[in-house]
């Protein structure tokens, strides 16, 4: 796009083995962009051989690609952005047809949808794909059907998404927050196909299994509380109120044949969970109000960044 200013952002983390080749497809594919590698930390010769293969090396010493991503978002004015990882996991040659994609069509973000190469086993790890999917289908149920890859990193975004993104999350979560983000504001996205390949020999993932896809976990159940309050705590209180009723059955049963309640601490005990219920409850309603408030301030603050940068 020669009237676009357009930046590759590139975070890494002792990625020397494959950062070269990294730099130099992306500016093959993408000829007058400017190719931005932040590291975080490399104990390895990552800054030495990008700096090397063309790249605008800069740092960032917190540890966590959330981190980075909000460095890079901070630092970086540009008209388009493209985001991938600088493991050679991602096809550079697809960075055209996403940009493409993203001006034609006037979007804010174009997600690269992940297709292994082979039968994939080479390029994801055990149990990566089937956790990819039971996570994506999670955040559809909760905030909508969009996206069949979540947390593919190899994106492109618009200037205004980007400076409008608040980026909180620390590390590997970063994804999914960008693709609530979206989906909180309704943003025009689209998603298309990109090969994805294994890494390099000599190339370890950074990426725990079950530390960050329990920390994903979290971060979306902390999405959901902030963005959707009522039905969080909706839920809360629905299964309260279950256990108060399961309790209390029993109680009532006596009474009615009875008329008598002779397990008293039970009955305060149902009271308490009656009242806790009800609490929770009123938490959703008065919080709703406030999530309200501020979808609206992150609405305006979406429409008063500019789609291209001032001096272009």
């Amino acid at each position: 796009m020669p009237d676009q200013r357009v930046a590759v952002l590139l975070p890494c983390y002792n990625e020397a083995i494959a950062i070269a080749d990294v730099v130099r497809g992306f500016a093959a594919a993408l000829p007058g962009a400017t190719v931005y590698v932040y590291d975080n930390n490399s104990s390895d010769d990552t800054v030495r051989v990008a700096k090397a293969a063309g790249a605008v090396v800069r740092s960032e010493s917190r540890q966590g690609k959330g981190n980075v991503v909000r460095r890079m978002f901070a630092d970086i004015d540009a008209d388009i952005y493209v985001m991938a990882d600088g493991d050679q996991t991602y096809d550079a040659a697809s960075a055209p047809d996403m940009v493409e994609k993203l001006v034609t069509g006037q979007l804010d973000m174009v997600v690269a949808k992940r297709l292994p190469a082979g039968d994939g086993s080479a390029a994801y790890r055990p149990g990566h794909a089937s956790g990819n999917r039971i996570m994506t289908g999670f955040v559809a149920r909760l905030f909508g059907e969009c996206f069949t890859d979540i947390f593919s990193g190899y994106r492109v975004f618009s200037r205004r998404f980007v400076k409008s993104f608040p980026a909180l999350a620390t590390g590997f979560e970063i994804e999914t927050e960008l693709t609530v983000h979206a989906l909180e504001l309704g943003l025009p996205v689209a998603e298309i196909p990109s090969p994805y390949n294994a890494r390099p020999e000599g190339s370890v993932s950074k990426l725990s299994t079950f530390g960050d896809g329990w920390r994903i976990l979290l971060t979306i159940l902390q999405l959901h509380k902030d963005i959707r309050p009522f039905r969080f705590f909706s839920a809360i209180g629905i299964a309260l109120l279950a256990v108060a009723v399961a309790l209390a059955w029993p109680l009532l049963l006596t009474w009615l044949d009875t008329g008598l309640v002779p397990r008293i601490p039970t009955a305060i005990l149902v009271t308490g969970i009656v009242l806790l219920a009800f609490i929770s409850f009123a938490c959703g309603v008065i919080l709703d109000s406030v999530a309200r408030g501020r979808l609206e301030a992150k609405r305006l603050a979406y429409l008063a960044a500019s789609r291209s940068c001032p001096s272009s």
